[in-house]
């Protein structure tokens, strides 16, 4: 009989352990039931993470057991009815009136399935791992309106408030060590000298004349050492305080859509689940953030999300009317000073022809100097639209902080996603 120990200490977060290691397993599951989830939720509802649920005939777990062992003998009885490769018939289950929500199966056995809750940080980190927010090195760089005052060093010269007591004792005790070395050395060789002589019990004139001597001398370098100033001006330090920016913690995301006629349900749809994912993915980098919905046809109009979404108003296409007013937007209410700002532009891709050369100059001049980055998905099945022809233009001229990328079904949208946010190797 064999017996296996596991001798291993338990950790203090053993449990912690365990479920990321079961996280790791069930990965497949888990992007399922994310990517089914997606569709529901408002872009806002970060409040809960998700429920997933494993079939059983997917838990099975690995074990040991013993083999037969030993010498057996058994007869195998003939076969007259089957041959290599034939499939038995499943056994049929007896089907009951049972009180559950399904109804009967005639498919043999089976097991409950497995249903257990992540929560919200769990979601996201399993949905953003090895994603980046493009240019943010480069805001905290720029200039800020909020500083924060921090330790920079000592100096010598400053208010009696910002006196470091300890630092200007510790140069004081140096200053004295250094400056009455010589002094100290001089009093440890005569005490030397003077210990063999205060040993002997009758010393003779001569060598009472020279303890005499060795004390007073002792004396008069103990009485130089003493004189030297506990602490001077040269001793103080004060502590030096240094002005640093702070790099913003709020973000504004503005979410442009087009609602044209052309635009149907299900490409809403998609856009709203492409500005989920960049809504989950901002709010693990700022701590403030808030969303601008920006719906147009012929004319643009800042609305909520439902009306975003859902909305039936419909119309032809011009879609500078919805950069102008997103550049406005950012001029009234949003200081890029104070502001990370990203815009997202999700489309169709049709616009009358003559207005597509205005949307570019738009961005060019109006936007892009302002934003972090500015994502542009393109949703269509069909040729490319002049619309994608201008905006490649952008993207050439502006590699980094613009991009465009095409989607053509609901299986795209992450790939997409990740294309736009994935880390860069900076040069």
């Amino acid at each position: 009989m064999s017996y296996i120990i596991d001798r291993r200490l338990n950790s203090k977060k053993k449990s912690t352990v365990n479920r990321q290691r079961f996280l790791r397993r069930y990965r497949k599951h888990i992007k399922r039931a994310v990517d089914q989830a997606v569709n529901s939720r408002s872009i806002t509802d970060l409040e809960r993470g998700e429920q997933i649920t494993i079939p059983g005939k997917d838990l099975s777990e690995p074990f040991f057991q013993h083999g037969q062992g030993g010498v057996s003998k058994r007869v195998f009885p003939g076969n007259k009815e089957f041959v290599t490769g034939d499939e038995f018939k499943r056994p049929e289950g007896g089907g009951g009136g049972g009180s559950g929500d399904g109804q009967a199966s005639d498919s043999g056995e089976g097991e409950d399935a497995f249903t257990f809750q992540i929560n919200q940080e769990e979601f996201l980190e399993y949905i953003f791992s090895d994603l980046e927010l493009p240019n943010l090195v480069k805001k905290q760089l720029k200039d800020s309106s909020e500083f924060s005052l921090r330790r920079g060093g000592f100096t010598k010269a400053g208010s009696p408030e910002k006196l470091n007591i300890v630092r200007s004792l510790r140069s004081a005790h140096a200053r004295r060590i250094a400056l009455s070395g010589k002094e100290r050395r001089r009093v440890r060789e005569l005490r030397r000298e003077l210990e063999p002589l205060e040993a002997l019990e009758k010393p003779d004139e001569i060598q009472l004349a020279r303890m005499e001597e060795i004390r007073a001398e002792i004396k008069k370098l103990q009485v130089r050492i003493h004189r030297m100033p506990f602490i001077d001006d040269f001793d103080l330090k004060f502590n030096n305080y240094v002005k640093v920016p702070n790099p913003s913690s709020k973000a504004v995301m503005f979410c442009v859509m087009d609602v044209s006629g052309s635009m149907t349900q299900d490409i809403k749809n998609i856009a709203k689940r492409f500005f989920l994912l960049l809504y989950l993915f901002l709010t693990r980098s700022y701590k403030e953030i808030e969303v601008v919905f920006v719906r147009h046809h012929t004319q643009a109009k800042e609305v909520d999300e439902q009306e975003f979404f859902y909305s039936r108003e419909t119309g032809g296409t011009i879609v500078s009317s919805a950069l102008k007013l997103t550049s406005e937007i950012i001029e009234q209410r949003y200081n890029p000073a104070d502001w990370n700002i990203y815009v997202a532009q999700a489309s169709d891709g049709d616009n009358w022809e003559g207005d597509s050369p205005v949307a570019r100059e738009l961005i060019e001049q109006s936007i892009l100097p302002y934003v972090q980055y500015f994502a542009y998905v393109e949703i269509t099945r069909g040729p490319i639209q002049n619309l994608w022809m201008e905006y490649a233009k952008i993207e050439r001229e502006n590699e980094g902080d613009f991009a465009m990328e095409q989607i053509t079904d609901v299986a795209d949208i992450y790939p997409v996603f990740r294309r736009l946010f994935e880390k860069r190797n900076e040069a």
